[in-house]
């Protein structure tokens, strides 16, 4: 069998695994999140933290609910790795220093899991398993969260509510994350992945060699962060360590964590607006971003020029033989298109236009299927800017689902679209500007751009990967890529719960012959152009500059 014909093979049967999932796994989110009834392990986590589950909450509070916890959580992963020399089972470690342990405290806490450090030999159990791996799933259900509490405004009139926050958390950690990643364990265990607590000289001993590493539940941390869309791996080149993901079937398994609920949520927002029409439109788009992208990145890596990749068929460096290039390819596509993190191969080593399209996918808003909840409510503010500029051409105001899109709705969802680019452009122009930022430069010209532009599309898009050839692992960049992630999660989020909150007051507005249908193809067809206008508009001089400019040499 070709190398072509098995990495379409892979895809197709990924998508055809993804589609199974669709209906299933959106309805019951649905019924999750709808639901009255709580479990009993919900109710006794209720009354331990004194939650009412039963009150709903305005955005303003759901929003400052949503902040609290999330600076809490930050405030207490900061003190675990500034302490962890005082825990059990440090291994040994030294405390954090502060500006790593502030920048991985933020990067865990917003979803984004960026590693400035290498995992295995700077953190401790406790640390890994308590504040790293817990935020794996907390910082997930956060994102689910938002989501739902953006649906709920589209769905609900004349409210004032969008829920309870808590409720909320607290449902999509126990019923959603941490079922499907105890199966997902277990499935990776057969295929191979380790699962272990032995420290360093155990493995030592077990393996008869001088290792280096420290293979501390790999199995179980691969599940989680694949699942909520994370990396940060116990091991720095995570998902390409065969102790994480050994063989291609694993590989498989691994993309397919990370894309399934964030290609499944808009069933559920189909099933609580009460129109699944809305939904198959969504993952339309969706689907259709996300084929663009895999489609564009195998062709840049499978034709990769130079004697030597010619004369092979395709460009080896940075890839693992185990998995090939099509097959690696399709996981930096999904990987950058969610809020993942997580590599199997060198994105560093791509071709410089395979390895523009990475950034792009991020540039878009990772809305493609995007992060778990993130990316469901990030593409339907992209939906609210196309019925906005769909009714400018005709004159009257827009109309989606029922709700008016009038000023203060377009201004907030045109401030959500802002806050990213804002983030990407002033960062990578200050590391550029400042002989401090350029310092951690390993490569100068275009490619050497290119890294800077991707570390902070990653940091301000809470994806997590990086280019590599640039050591961040400075106090000027762990600072300025903290505040990027800070600030590219919460600001967003923010601005979501307002937009929910004013569409939730609104009363419905019958459609008319003037309302535009946003469940046809057309629809779709808009949203796709409006996504990439958008970004092509704001990013087309920076990608000029970096990885085209690269690819034209």
């Amino acid at each position: 069998m070709s190398s072509t014909l098995a990495g379409i093979l892979f895809i197709a049967s990924l998508l055809l695994a993804l589609a199974l999932c669709y209906r299933p796994l959106g309805d019951y989110m649905y019924r999750v999140y709808t639901g009255t009834r709580h479990a009993r392990v919900e109710r006794v986590i209720y009354r331990l933290t004194g939650v009412r589950p039963g009150s709903e909450q305005r955005w303003g509070v759901y929003a400052r609910s949503v902040l609290a916890f999330s600076v809490v959580s930050i405030l207490f992963l900061y003190g675990l790795q500034r302490l962890q020399n005082h825990l059990f089972l440090s291994l040994g470690m030294e405390p954090v220093q502060p500006a790593p342990a502030w920048n991985t405290a933020v990067s865990f806490v917003t979803n984004t899991n960026w590693q400035a450090y290498s995992g295995e030999s700077t953190m401790g159990h406790v640390v890994q398993t308590a504040g790293l791996a817990v935020q794996n799933f907390v910082s997930a259900a956060v994102g689910m969260a938002v989501a739902i509490a953006l649906v709920r405004g589209f769905a609900r009139t004349k409210s004032d509510t969008l829920g309870n926050f808590w409720t909320d958390l607290v449902r999509g950690t126990i019923r959603i994350l941490l079922p499907i990643a105890f199966v997902a364990a277990l499935a990776l265990v057969a295929g191979g992945t380790i699962q272990t607590f032995a420290d360093h000289s155990t493995w030592t001993t077990l393996t008869g060699g001088e290792q280096t590493f420290t293979p501390a539940a790999a199995a179980s941390q691969e599940a989680i962060k694949d699942l909520g869309t994370n990396g940060g791996g116990i091991f720095n080149v995570n998902s390409a360590h065969p102790f994480e993901n050994p063989t291609s079937w694993t590989n498989w398994l691994t993309i397919f964590l990370l894309l399934v609920i964030s290609f499944s949520l808009p069933r559920t927002f189909g099933r609580m607006v009460g129109d699944n029409r809305q939904g198959y439109a969504i993952v339309a788009v969706m689907a259709s971003i996300f084929l663009i992208s895999v489609t564009l990145t195998n062709w840049a890596e499978m034709s990769a020029s130079g004697t030597v990749p010619q004369a092979v068929g395709t460009a080896m460096e940075g890839r693992e033989a185990r998995f090939g290039v099509s097959n690696s390819a399709m996981f930096a596509s999904s990987t950058t298109l969610t809020s993942t993190g997580s590599v199997d191969s060198f994105h560093d080593s791509y071709t410089a236009l395979g390895g523009g399209m990475l950034i792009v996918n991020m540039l878009l808003g990772e809305v493609a299927p995007g992060g778990v909840g993130a990316g469901l409510y990030g593409m339907l503010i992209l939906a609210v800017i196309t019925v906005f500029v769909a009714g400018l051409m005709v004159g009257r105001t827009p109309e989606y689902l029922g709700k008016k899109i009038g000023a203060r709705e377009i201004k907030l969802a045109s401030l959500y679209f802002l806050v990213t680019p804002a983030l990407v452009l002033v960062g990578t122009a200050v590391a550029m500007a400042t002989a401090t930022g350029r310092a951690a430069m390993l490569n100068s010209g275009p490619h050497g751009l290119s890294e800077i532009l991707y570390a902070y599309t990653s940091a301000s898009n809470n994806n997590g990967s990086a280019f590599a050839g640039v050591s961040v692992n400075t106090p000027f960049h762990n600072t300025t890529l903290g505040a990027c992630m800070a600030l590219g999660r919460f600001l967003p989020i923010v601005l979501t719960l307002a937009l929910a909150g004013s569409l939730a007051q609104q009363a419905p507005v019958p459609a008319g012959v003037g309302t535009l249908p946003t469940h046809r193809p057309q629809f779709v067809g808009m949203v796709v152009g409006v996504t990439i206008i958008l970004v092509a508009l704001t990013f087309l001089p920076a990608l000029a500059l970096g990885p085209l400019a690269e690819g034209i040499r």
